[in-house]
């Protein structure tokens, strides 16, 4: 995170769950920082607690142990906003009504509402959709409202759980040119699950790889493949280097979460 200051701390996390009378550790003892501005892709194989962390970030999970800070810069705005991989838009508002729903809940005037909507949809691409409902959109568009819907509160941090895991290819590609184009004309902390490793380098400042079950840090990866960044930056030597070398680790991980749900089998 060399030249920025930080902008989340997250200190020696953990997270352990109870069920059936038996502990299950999701997460032990993480810590990581994102600095300002940043744009930090967590990556691991399945159950590695990448969803979790996000939860945490989030205040919907409890750690068991250790803190976690965000640095606010703006009193009264949510510190995050968190973007799904299933856009979860309610099917009976408009789109314009789905994007104020958060302002309305911190009980924003209605004037300044549509206002804050009108601006983000604009920045989404959906401006001549505000009317349409939900079930009137593509995969793709409802993926964008969901990001708007977050980016309207204007949170210190934005949270993003594999957003575009659901999409076709074609789709999934054009929103990961929109992300880019998005969070470089607002600058927001971004961190960003996902399980594409691809996807990590085309739009990550750095990568954490965590280990599989239970999710530790296990290699911390900067991204210098320069900015802007487009998809044309995949052909390039030093984007397939840096993924050989992930990859080569990833896999270690991926295999041994593997022999773990087998029973331990190598």
């Amino acid at each position: 995170m060399p030249g920025r200051s930080p902008k989340v701390v997250v200190h020696e996390v953990s997270v352990t769950f109870e069920s059936h009378g038996r502990s299950a550790t999701a997460l032990d003892r993480i810590s990581l920082q994102a600095g300002v501005g940043e744009f930090l892709c967590i990556v691991g194989p399945s159950g590695s607690g990448k969803s979790t962390l996000l939860r945490v970030l989030a205040g919907l999970v409890e750690p068991s142990g250790g803190q976690v800070r965000i640095e606010a810069e703006q009193p009264g705005t949510p510190l995050t906003a968190m973007v799904f991989q299933e856009h979860a838009l309610l099917p009976w508002r408009t789109v314009r009504d789905n994007v104020t729903f958060g302002l309305e809940n911190r009980g924003v005037a209605r004037a300044e509402r549509e206002a804050r909507a009108r601006e983000m949809l604009a920045m989404v691409g959906l401006t001549r959709c505000a009317q349409h409902y939900p079930h009137q959109l593509s995969g793709g568009m409802k993926q964008r409202v969901g990001i708007a819907r977050a980016l309207a509160t204007d949170p210190e941090v934005l949270l993003m759980d594999e957003p575009l895991a659901a999409l076709d290819a074609q789709t999934r590609t054009i929103m990961q040119e929109e992300l880019l184009r998005i969070w470089a004309a607002l600058g927001k902390t971004v961190i960003y699950v996902t399980h594409s490793l691809e996807e990590a380098l085309l739009l990550g400042d750095r990568i954490v790889l965590l280990t599989a079950r239970p999710g530790r840090v296990s290699q911390v990866y900067p991204v210098d493949l320069g900015r802007p960044r487009a998809l044309e930056i995949r052909g390039s030597p030093a984007y397939g280097a840096l993924l050989e070398k992930i990859w080569s680790q990833l896999r270690e991980e991926v295999v041994r979460a593997m022999a773990e749900d087998r029973g331990g089998d190598a």
